[in-house]
Parts: structure tokens; C-alpha cells; sequence
């Protein structure tokens, strides 16, 4: 089982208790809609291996990807992403972990899509323990969104793309305060520029990876924001570092 340290700040503390682990996350007020990203990187700052970002994982990132997910009230990420990674039904493990903090036993899967490209028949529609949501923009196609809305809630947050605002508001409406968003980076860097996102949790896998490999913030627009850095944590190389708006 891996055992992960906190290092900072002091006193250092290494368990290997995931509920423990999912304490260090955890927000005082989980009644305040709060926007988490996560990403892992290489050292060297790419955020993927061979188009995938599965490749940069290690142990004590997974241990940490999990404990992130069962915090959360929803799992939000991009359409492209869920092609590219994989994406099945979101579900977690840690049922009881979840029920002990008093949500529910299983987050709700938001996917953030523009175009609606999406299958109503695809598993992370048909296998769901819980009806996902898909986000979307006024401009989308009106007879996907009419198929879609068979297979999971759609949610409206902005008129020719996705608002980062509106989307934090609709889903805290439906009660859902805690989001945790896998990205990728476009999604990412739409967040951003909306001034959207609360915390960024970024592991930095101990490999170089060079190539073309992107960064985990994409877009158009250059974006400044500042970050303050809240504690970090380690285990054989890999570094778990947590960041909340400034």
C-alpha cells in the first residue's frame, strides 16, 4: 500500500489511510460552491505520453486521484477528454468513505460539450449508477441535445460557448458545491479565463517526457492568476503539490 508524506507544512505526517489522505483535501465548508482541477504532469511540464496522460501516473498520484473523487459532488470533465482518455460510467470505490462524510455514495458525472458529439448509447450513459449531466451552450444542436436529454440532464451555461460561471451556478443550484473537474486543458483553460477555478491539485510525475507533449493549460488567450500554495506531499519522486486561488 502506498504510503504518502506530507512534507509541508510542518509537522510532516506519512500515512497510508486513504481517508486520511482525503482529510488533507477536504474543504472547511463544503456548502460553498468550490471548483477543484487536477492534473499530473511531467517534471519537465508535459501533460501527457504519447497523447495520453495515463502514461505520468504513479502510485501515489492514483491514491490521491481517488481521494479527490471521493470528496466530490461531481466529477466534471471535457467531451474530448472522455473520447481520448477512455472515459466508462463514473463510479467510485470508496462508498462508505463517502457516506461517513455524508455524500452521496456516488458523484455525479458532468460532461462539458459544445458540439454534443456524444453517443446515448456509449456505457458512461448506459452503465451510470447516477444520471450524468452534460453542459452545454445555447448554439449546440438542438436535435443531439433532444437525443441526450433521453440519457442525462442538460444544462445550459452560456450562449455561443460554455460559461465557467454559469456552469459553478447551475450545478450549485442542483446542489452539487463540491466540483472536481480531470480537465483536459482546453476545458481547463476556458475555467481559467472565466476566473472559475478555486484550487489546482497537480501531481509532477519524476519522468521527462520532451516531444510535443502539451502543457496542462491550453487556449488563446494568455491568463494570469495567482495561486497560493497550501501544502505538499511526496512519495518516491512524485510530488503532490495543492494550490488555492490567492
Amino acid at each position: 500500500m502506498t504510503e504518502i508524506t506530507r512534507v509541508w507544512p510542518l509537522p510532516a505526517e506519512s500515512t497510508a489511510d486513504t481517508a486520511r489522505i482525503a482529510d488533507w483535501y477536504d474543504v472547511a465548508d463544503r456548502g460553498e460552491p468550490w471548483l477543484r482541477m487536477n492534473f499530473v504532469s511531467s517534471a519537465d511540464g508535459g501533460v501527457t505520453v504519447n497523447g495520453l496522460s495515463g502514461g505520468l501516473g504513479t502510485d501515489a498520484d492514483h491514491v490521491v486521484f481517488d481521494a479527490l473523487r471521493t470528496l466530490a459532488d461531481v466529477v466534471i470533465v471535457g467531451a474530448g477528454t472522455v473520447r481520448a482518455e477512455g472515459y466508462g460510467a463514473m463510479r467510485v470505490d470508496a462508498v462508505e468513505q463517502r457516506t461517513a462524510r455524508g455524500i452521496a455514495p456516488q458523484p455525479v458525472f458532468a460532461i462539458v460539450s459544445r458540439s454534443l458529439s456524444l453517443d446515448p448509447g456509449d456505457r458512461i450513459f448506459r452503465d451510470a449508477p447516477v444520471r450524468p449531466i452534460i453542459v452545454t451552450c445555447e448554439t449546440a444542436d438542438a436535435e443531439r441535445r433532444e437525443r441526450l436529454e433521453s440519457v442525462a440532464d442538460v444544462l445550459i451555461c452560456g450562449a455561443g460557448r460554455v460559461d465557467g460561471i454559469a456552469m459553478r451556478r447551475a450545478l450549485a443550484e442542483r446542489g452539487l458545491n463540491q466540483m472536481h473537474c480531470e480537465g483536459g486543458p482546453t476545458l481547463f483553460g476556458a475555467l481559467v479565463r472565466d476566473d472559475a477555478v478555486d484550487e489546482l491539485c497537480l501531481t509532477v510525475s519524476p519522468t521527462l517526457v520532451g516531444g510535443a507533449a502539451g502543457r496542462i493549460l491550453s487556449g488563446d488567450d494568455q491568463t494570469l492568476r495567482s495561486l497560493s500554495l497550501t501544502h505538499i506531499c511526496e512519495d518516491d519522486g512524485t510530488l503532490l503539490l495543492r494550490y488555492v486561488r490567492a
